[in-house]
């Protein structure tokens, strides 16, 4: 079962060590240039979304998760809603993907 506190916790833990991009055009361009180490789409983001980052973090070999709502991402890093955030660093990326199932 996933802790989405401690999972929600480390997103706001990151963002305030500026570890995260959020937004979808900041997290596609995160990306692109390779700073993004990984991604997290909101489970409410449109099939459109969730399709654009699926095939984008397989080209550019960066993990993505489907994980929480628009509200619940936004509210992690203390804006409004967010389909989409991009983690830049390695240590935050790795214990979030230790605690999201990795199959989802």
């Amino acid at each position: 079962m996933i802790d989405k506190d401690k999972v929600l916790s480390m997103v706001g833990l990151a963002m305030r060590a500026g570890k995260v991009t959020s937004g979808e055009f900041s997290t596609e361009k995160a990306v692109k240039r390779g700073r993004a180490v990984l991604v997290l789409v909101a489970g409410d983001a449109s099939e459109n979304t969730k399709k654009m980052f699926e095939n984008m973090c397989a080209y550019y070999q960066v993990p993505m998760r489907v994980y929480g709502t628009k509200a619940s991402l936004g509210h992690a890093i203390g804006k409004e809603l967010r389909a989409s955030l991009a983690v830049l660093d390695r240590g935050f990326a790795g214990s979030i993907l230790k605690l999201v199932n990795p199959e989802s």
